[in-house]
């Protein structure tokens, strides 16, 4: 079963950017899609983004899109999300989720079977 360990979250301020890092081990990622998801207390988990496995097939929810910039890495067997341009309502706890092959239904927690502990982003000034 795979591991995923997340890293990069730290405080920023507006405006300002975050590569966030989500690092696989106990099974190659290459076989894997990856979403990003966040969550705040007393909200639902969202999904922010996903990268497929052998097609590379990127979705962004609408919010990021144009601010953040998934992709992967499969001879590290990570995969990054650098955000850029970040707002007060981007500070979330994001986790980093694996899913095989593809992305579809990438929006829903439930369809990932593999989460990660989650690394905190808050954007404040």
């Amino acid at each position: 079963q795979v591991q995923l360990k997340e890293s990069g979250g730290g405080l920023v301020q507006p405006g300002g950017s975050l590569r966030l890092s989500c690092a696989a081990s106990g099974y190659p990622l290459v076989y894997l899609a990856v979403g990003w998801f966040r969550q705040v207390p007393g909200k639902e988990r969202e999904g922010v983004s996903c990268i497929g496995a052998t097609d590379n097939k990127i979705d962004y929810v609408d919010s990021v899109a144009g601010r953040f910039t998934i992709s992967r890495d499969n001879t590290k067997d990570t995969v990054y999300l650098q955000m850029n341009n970040l707002t007060a309502e981007d500070t979330a706890l994001y986790y980093c989720a694996t899913k095989a092959f593809y992305c579809g239904n990438w929006y829903l927690p439930t369809a990932f079977a593999s989460w990660g502990q989650g690394t905190q982003v808050t954007v404040s000034s």
